[in-house]
């Protein structure tokens, strides 16, 4: 097949003007062994007609890719629970690949999980436990499993479980599941915690989150036992946090700096760097709290740089926290607003564009509901920088005759936005649909005739 013809199939398949007809005779295209083009397969709201093509399609790439859907309801996609190959219940239990945080997957149902649960193909059961989108009632009954992978698992949900849940996984048969709890129950159990400091495999983690008798943390600072991770253990005695404040080691008085109970005065009086690009993932007590009104104020206004990184991650926070947070001058917290805030102002967003065109970060900003539309055409048609010129496409106000100038732009990106834009005129859109660079975009134009759709297929060897 002619390079630009795949890429202009490729278009077609994600037109949100193609007609279920093309749509179908697509979908049971086999593409050379390669199958239908995953677009076509995971398009939103696809008709019963479709999912039952799908379904039966012979090259399982075809299901794989359905049964990873992120646009694509649970329902339809359990449909597939039962398939032949392996691979497909595999993808099934596994789900979507999502890279964009404000995407969200809905689950499977607690039946059809129970099913890949006990597949008799250790590649669902994994595939099954790996995945980030289980419902929480399900990862709780897992607790009770047969499969000790499975109770592993389980301990995600260690605060909501029974009380005699956590106990029979505190008392396990398989030391992996054991471990496992005792690293969630030491946060409330001294005697726990103590029992982990002699493992090894626990210790580090013991000493950031369990509870500490001080002879513990007096032989661990004398130790120099895993100092980073004990300086933000919240049971740490207050003597031996002032003393760690001043330790020669820069990531454990970075650890000290982070602590909640510190007020402000105290917390920027110890010497601490914060990396340029360091995203404040790791202060877990406001990761915990990223729904939490106070724990989001503390960290927000707050002069130290990871206690705003890590607050500006919430698409929570509240209306004056978000203006106080988009005043900051740190590109980091910038970026963590334009991708988790729902209402970051249009200044941030284009500010992020500005510094990162190219980059995941800039990408979310610019696909954010709240990047700004009206008067870039304006502002950006002339822009020296073909960047900034595709920014232009986005106007409401841009007329067919600049959208069609765009398209004939030096810079590629510039080309590519206009083509895809439904005021390009018909006979430019045609034109675009034979440009190898821009045959995709013109295959997606949702102006693009029926006919013309119809003629991509059969110039790429789609029977009818």
């Amino acid at each position: 097949m002619v390079a630009f013809h795949a890429s202009a199939l490729d278009g077609v398949a994600r037109n949100p003007s193609l007609p279920t007809p093309l749509l179908l005779r697509l979908l049971a295209f086999d593409g050379g062994g390669a199958g239908p083009p995953r677009h076509a397969l995971q398009r939103a709201g696809l008709p019963e007609s479709a999912v039952v093509v799908i379904l039966a399609h012979p090259n399982p790439g075809a299901r794989i890719g359905f049964a990873m859907s992120a646009r694509a309801e649970p329902a339809p996609r359990a449909r597939l629970a039962d398939d032949h190959s392996p691979g497909v219940r595999a993808a099934l239990a596994y789900g979507p690949e999502v890279y964009d945080p404000r995407t969200k997957v809905a689950p499977l149902s607690h039946a059809v999980c129970v099913r890949l649960l006990d597949d008799p193909a250790p590649s669902v059961r994994t595939a099954l436990l790996d995945s980030p989108h289980l419902a929480p009632s399900f990862v709780m009954s897992m607790a009770t499993h047969h499969s000790s992978a499975a109770r592993r698992k389980a301990v995600r949900a260690w605060e909501a479980l029974p009380p005699g849940d956590r106990s029979a996984l505190l008392a396990d048969p398989d030391p992996g599941v054991r471990r496992a709890g005792a690293l969630r129950e030491c946060r409330r159990d001294a005697h726990v915690t103590a029992e982990l400091l002699r493992d090894p495999k626990s210790a580090a983690e013991a000493l950031r989150c369990g509870l500490l008798v001080r002879a513990d943390a007096e032989r661990c600072v004398a130790e120099r036992t895993h100092l980073p991770a004990l300086a933000g253990n919240p049971s740490l005695p207050a003597d031996l946090v002032e003393r760690l404040a001043a330790d020669p080691d820069e990531a454990v008085r970075l650890a000290i700096s982070l602590r909640p109970e510190l007020d402000e005065t105290r917390r920027m009086e110890i010497d601490f760097t914060v990396g340029d690009f360091d995203r404040g993932d790791g202060v877990q007590w406001v990761r915990d709290g990223l729904t939490d009104p106070e724990v989001l104020r503390r960290a927000a206004v707050s002069a130290h740089p990871l206690l705003q990184r890590a607050a500006a991650r919430s698409p929570h926070l509240p209306s004056d926290l978000l203006r106080l947070l988009a005043r900051v001058e740190d590109p980091v917290v910038e970026n963590h607003l334009g991708i988790h805030h729902p209402d970051t102002p249009e200044e941030v967003l284009m500010r992020v564009f500005a510094r990162l065109g190219g980059t995941f970060s800039a990408w979310m900003a610019e696909t954010h509901p709240r990047f700004p539309r009206e008067g870039l055409a304006a502002r950006y048609a002339d822009h020296p920088d073909g960047n900034y010129r595709r920014l232009a496409v986005r106007d409401p106000a841009a007329t067919p005759a600049l959208i069609e100038r765009l398209s004939h732009d030096p810079t590629v990106w510039t080309r590519q936005a206009a083509a895809g834009d439904p005021r390009l005129p018909l006979r430019r859109l045609r034109e675009a649909l034979d440009v190898p660079q821009l045959a995709s975009g013109a295959g997606a134009n949702p102006a693009l005739p029926e006919d013309e759709m119809a003629a991509v297929l059969d110039r790429a060897g789609v029977p009818a």
